[in-house]
């Protein structure tokens, strides 16, 4: 195996003057921001984003330790705690007073324990007696409370993705109340209780907040548990506990992730992937919540995958500030100094860097041997589209030693995913159509494109990177080829998607290629194959090769009903000049029909009798029609009516017409 490494540190790395005597680091969850405050700010603050425009550095004056430093949303608004009671706050907006503004908390006695932005202008103070939440005007600096909640509070998590802060409350501090927040108004979620380890008496335990992170998975919030289990010889080893935190209802202990070994660990969540820290082992585990192993209110998970380190990268000896020529060296991994954030960020600030830890799926594909599992796990991942097609490609080169089955499972889980998605554009395009015709263009703009997923594999992603290649394979059993692209087809057939007529060729030529021509008959006359008019085509060019296929296609062109013209001119080029006469009439096309067109077709076979026969029945047809027998001008026939009366002279053209 050529990399075993399936976590790794992003090359899109932040760089930040390490934690120091003097110089002290905070990070903000919700703006992803790193920053380093010197001498309290006096001697310069250095702000590192995810990108340039989230990154800024700036002095202020030293009024004390900074306990706490977050810009509000669009770095607008600068907070800083440096007391137990209130909070600073700097205009950043231009035009507006750069003073200092200070506000305190509401409740008496209260110790701030910290703060949160939920909007550019709105935040929360959280203190050991409960939350206050804050309307924030710059213009006129002061802060209007907004509502306030009494609470004995231990500690608190905020989830800025979700906007929902989760309070720590009573001794054992395992009752959890969240609160929601949008837009100026603030709503109390159901709490709930976390199930403590059983210990024995007279230990008691309390819930830690270094145990417990808030994130989304699959779209939906989750409060994560660290549950430690004593070091014993019976222990079960620790777990992840996943309790769901719906916005109405209770919150429901839905998941357990089964860890097997003690320990501190860690969280991260990576793709919707829970990814498991260890710090004694340097490994991680990784975990997929949508595989479930168990059914039921509670799933119980296992690793998807054996435990991995994540990928050494390497960084300079010295740090960010060392010269360009140096040669870097691995980072320290799992260092005691690392800090991990929701939901994809580990933070050195002893380094002074900051990753963000993402999945490389291309490892993960020999580590997991259940295909199906595999292609289960890779379809709900971000960037899976080349890796799926790789396994595909294997999958089918493999079919020799007796996998269809397992391919014929791949194929159909790859197409459940297509179809719905062919399924949410019909429904868009219903739905858009419908506002059109009701309110026009702008109300047809409120309406948004369902997302097309790498996970969404179509029949031309198939038919150029998987199924062409497998069948120009040198030496390959053709039953075991066809049996793939059959399968293949099935499985389409079996969604109800249409299945494109390239397929269709692919299947013809690999069975004309191995002269399986007794194979092509039947898959025609049974009508696996569909009808259509470029499938025709295609068997027409085959009559060289296969007699049989000129008659099959004309069979194919006759039951499309709407292939009447392709009809008369494969037979005309065949010279069957009677055969498209006649095929004309059975259908009713006669009247209509090119007589130039036929007559070119019967002097071309230099019969000249057949050329007499044509040229009567369209004299007939202009006798029905118009009550004359002679063509007009602009059928353009005047030569074939001289060609007539060469061969036949004047008098067979006077008795032709009027016989």
């Amino acid at each position: 195996m050529s990399d075993e490494h399936y976590l790794e540190l992003c090359d899109n790395l932040v760089h930040f003057e390490n934690a120091s005597s003097v110089n002290n680091v905070f990070f903000d969850e919700a703006n992803k921001q790193v920053f380093a405050v010197r001498s309290g700010g006096a001697t310069g603050v250095v702000v590192k984003g995810p990108d340039d425009k989230s990154s800024v550095a700036f002095r202020m004056e030293d009024k004390g330790e900074v306990k706490c430093i977050k810009f509000s949303i669009g770095n607008k608004i600068l907070a800083v705690q440096r007391t137990s009671k209130s909070v600073d706050f700097i205009n950043f907006i231009p035009d507006y007073p750069h003073t200092e503004f200070t506000h305190e908390c509401k409740m008496k006695n209260a110790n701030l324990l910290g703060f949160c932005w939920t909007n550019w202008n709105e935040i929360v103070f959280v203190s050991d007696q409960g939350l206050e939440f804050y309307q924030v005007f710059p213009d006129k600096r002061v802060v209007k409370l907004l509502k306030s909640h009494s609470f004995n509070v231990n500690w608190y998590q905020y989830c800025p993705e979700a906007a929902v802060v989760l309070l720590s409350t009573t001794v054992q501090a395992n009752v959890l109340q969240p609160f929601a927040f949008r837009s100026g108004s603030v709503s109390k979620m159901s709490k709930f209780e976390i199930e403590l380890p059983v210990v024995p008496k007279p230990a008691k335990l309390s819930l830690s907040e270094r145990d417990v992170a808030v994130a989304t998975v699959y779209g939906q919030l989750y409060v994560m548990y660290l549950k430690h289990h004593s070091r014993s010889a019976n222990s079960p080893g620790a777990e992840v506990v996943l309790y769901h935190l719906a916005r109405e209802g209770a919150c429901k202990k839905t998941h357990v992730l089964k860890l097997n070994t003690t320990g501190k660990f860690a969280l991260n969540i990576v793709d919707n992937l829970v990814v498991v820290h260890h710090q004694s082992s340097q490994t991680s585990l990784i975990f997929d919540i949508k595989l479930k192993e168990s059914d039921g209110a509670v799933s119980t998970h296992r690793p998807v995958l054996p435990a991995r380190s994540i990928r050494p990268r390497p960084v300079p000896l010295a740090g960010p500030a060392a010269v360009s020529s140096q040669i870097p060296v691995p980072c320290q991994l799992y260092s005691s100094s690392w800090s991990v954030f929701q939901p994809d960020i580990i933070i050195s600030a002893s380094e002074g860097y900051l990753w963000y830890l993402r999945v490389k799926l291309g490892p993960t594909v020999d580590m997991l041997q259940d295909k199906s599992k595999l292609m289960d796990f890779l379809l709900r991942r971000n960037d899976c589209k080349t890796v799926v097609l790789s396994v595909c490609s294997q999958l089918v080169e493999g079919e020799q030693r007796g996998s269809l089955p397992v391919v014929a499972g791949v194929f159909d889980k790859l197409n459940q995913v297509y179809k719905d998605f062919l399924e949410a554009e019909q429904s868009y395009t219903a739905v858009v159509e419908a506002a059109v015709a009701r309110g026009g263009a702008a109300a047809a703009a409120t309406h948004k494109r369902p997302v097309r997923s790498q996970a969404v594999i179509d029949q031309s992603d198939m038919y150029t990177h998987v199924l062409s290649a497998f069948t120009e394979r040198k030496g390959a059993c053709h039953k075991s080829t066809v049996a793939v692209l059959m399968e293949y087809i099935r499985s389409l057939n079996r969604f109800q998607i249409n299945v494109q007529h390239y397929l269709y060729e692919l299947v013809i030529k690999t069975l004309v290629q191995h002269n399986l021509f007794y194979v092509l008959h039947q898959f025609l006359q049974y009508h696996v194959l569909t009808d259509s008019k470029p499938l025709a085509c295609l068997l027409l060019s085959l009559e060289s090769t296969y007699p049989p296929a000129h008659q099959l296609s004309l069979d194919m062109l006759k039951r499309l009903s709407t292939a009447n013209d392709e009809i008369v001119e494969v037979l005309l080029s065949k010279r069957r000049v009677l055969a498209a006469l006649r095929f004309i009439r059975s259908v009713g096309a006669h009247d209509n029909a090119s007589a130039r067109k036929f007559l070119d077709a019967a002097r071309q076979t230099g019969d000249d009798m057949l050329f007499f026969t044509v040229f009567r029945s369209f004299q007939q047809r202009n006798l029905r029609l118009r009550g004359n027998p002679a063509f007009n001008p602009g059928e353009h026939c005047e030569e074939h009516a001289l060609h007539f009366t060469r061969l036949f002279g004047e008098q067979a053209l006077m008795k032709a017409a009027t016989a």
